[in-house]
């Protein structure tokens, strides 16, 4: 009786894996509430953001992504928060306006927006789900959305388990 050799179909396969773990990014993610600028916690004073603004030294957002928020229940002037992205962007790796969600999802979307997708071009591939950093169900929409052209085939999961998503449809030989 002869030994079978064991073949991992997985490795063989022209699969391609790809972790959305792999793009996430490392730096430190900080909130900048806009409501510790507001006078009795309802209005923002022009004069004193200005005065506010230009004597805080920013460099505390030295690489950092930085979420502006203003979690009162006041209005806010669209300019406030356009001042306030003059003088953190240039500290900060990255700088929006909204909740963590929010700067999470412009995350992912730099990262994604450097991938060279022409890899993907008529093959299977799987978007790896489950792991140990939080990326945003955003990003996996998103890179559904940018492969999906490309892709033979396009499944979720681990590639020992996956639930497909969507095949190429095949065209008709003339």
């Amino acid at each position: 009786m002869g030994e079978e050799e064991i073949v991992n179909r997985v490795a063989k396969s022209p699969l391609i894996t790809l972790d959305l773990e792999e793009y996430y990014h490392s730096g430190e993610r900080v909130e900048y509430d806009i409501a510790q600028n507001l006078f009795q916690g309802l209005i923002l004073k022009e004069k004193d953001f200005r005065e506010f603004v230009k004597e805080k030294d920013w460099s505390e957002f030295d690489g950092k992504n930085v979420y502006i928020t203003c979690s009162a229940d006041a209005i806010v002037p669209t300019w406030a928060y356009m001042l306030l992205m003059t003088r953190i962007e240039p500290f900060a790796n990255k700088v929006i306006m909204g909740g963590q969600d929010v700067l999470e999802y412009a995350l992912y979307k730099d990262a994604l927006s450097r991938i060279d997708f022409e890899t993907f071009r008529d093959k299977p591939v799987v978007i790896k789900g489950c792991g140990n950093l939080p990326v945003p169900e955003s990003a996996y929409v998103e890179i559904t959305g940018l492969i999906r052209p490309l892709a033979k085939s396009i499944m979720y999961g681990e590639p020992c388990s996956t639930v497909p998503l969507y095949k190429k449809p095949r065209t008709p030989k003339n």
